[in-house]
């Protein structure tokens, strides 16, 4: 199991951390002189989550984070009073903690234009990722 950890800029923000999974996927894979496998990506948060989508046009992360915002809005939630972030809980849960890629020939088998992407929506803040390869 190894750990990545993320310092994020925004309050809502889209990272590409798919370069760094797969240096843990070679470096895991040639450590267990293994080929094949599965990798699991895990965000220990309740206000981030993981998701797998284009990685070449930005566009697409913003136009993610405003369908988020759209159907999400901040401002209506009873955790407010708490905190004001009620909103990133629910985007949090909704998208998920986790996302599950196969291993081919030591690297992730992900489509031509995919990439994998932490979900921040509630920072600034500092965000660790599990990374699991068996």
């Amino acid at each position: 199991m190894d750990e990545i950890v993320i310092r994020t800029a925004g309050k809502n923000q889209v990272v590409n951390i798919t370069e760094e999974v797969q240096r843990i996927v070679e470096k895991e894979m040639k450590r267990k002189e293994m080929k094949e496998g599965i990798c699991l990506v895990y965000v220990p948060h309740a206000t981030a989550a993981l998701t797998i989508n284009e990685n070449w046009d930005p566009s697409v992360c913003d136009d993610f984070m405003a369908a988020l915002a759209e159907l999400i809005p901040k401002g209506k939630w009873r955790h407010d009073k708490v905190d004001g972030n009620g909103d990133a809980h629910v985007k949090a849960a909704i998208i998920g903690p986790s996302v599950t890629i196969p291993i081919k020939d030591g690297r992730l088998l992900l489509g031509t234009w995919q990439g994998i992407m932490l979900c921040e929506f509630d920072g600034p803040r500092e965000r660790n990722v599990i990374v699991v390869c068996r």
